[in-house]
């Protein structure tokens, strides 16, 4: 897909991202330091700035101070730490592009830590398709006689059923053909 998409500006997701209808939003956010809960930080507890989520849209691109904060879940459950660099950006898969990878990338499981002494600064591109735009795997990433693992539906049906469910729900389950364990 990235060799396809490098020669080219019209590979399947640059098509979704780069339509002038595209849903992508770029966000500024503001995580400010917490002081008074550092009774917090002694129990060995953390301070959830935005709680654990997976991005809806393709994919999003972040950038953020020098302060910590951002985790990512491994598929063991635990949570490890992303070193903040101001000079580099990190970039999340989201739903919308496991889908269109039929599985193959994984959307990543995040969330933010709120930091006792120090404001933590973040911007976020969020590449999202045109609403009417149908979320289904690329063929050309598909083997012969492959299934997708998901119901064919909307990016609008998609951001609907994932507003009406809480933060940190497997919001793609209701769209796999087998249901998520």
């Amino acid at each position: 897909m990235t060799d396809q998409e490098g020669r080219n500006n019209e590979g399947p997701t640059s098509r979704l991202l780069r339509n002038e209808k595209s849903d992508s939003c770029f966000r500024v956010n503001h995580y400010p330091p917490c002081p008074d809960h550092w009774e917090v930080a002694a129990s060995g507890r953390n301070l959830i700035g935005f709680g654990e989520h997976t991005d809806p849209q393709i994919i999003s691109v972040l950038q953020s101070n020098n302060t910590s904060g951002l985790e990512i879940c491994l598929k063991n459950g635990s949570w490890v730490t992303i070193p903040p660099d101001q000079s580099s950006f990190f970039i999340i898969v989201g739903d919308s592009l496991q889908v269109l990878t039929n599985g193959r990338f994984k959307s990543v499981k995040h969330r933010v830590l709120a930091d006792h002494t120090k404001s933590r600064v973040s911007m976020i591109f969020f590449g999202g398709p045109p609403l009417d735009e149908s979320i289904t795997p690329i063929p050309s990433l598909m083997e012969e006689g492959e299934e997708s693992h998901y119901k064919e539906f909307t990016w609008f049906e998609y951001k609907k059923s994932a507003y009406k469910s809480r933060l940190a729900d497997y919001r793609l389950g209701l769209f796999e053909k087998t249901p998520a364990q």
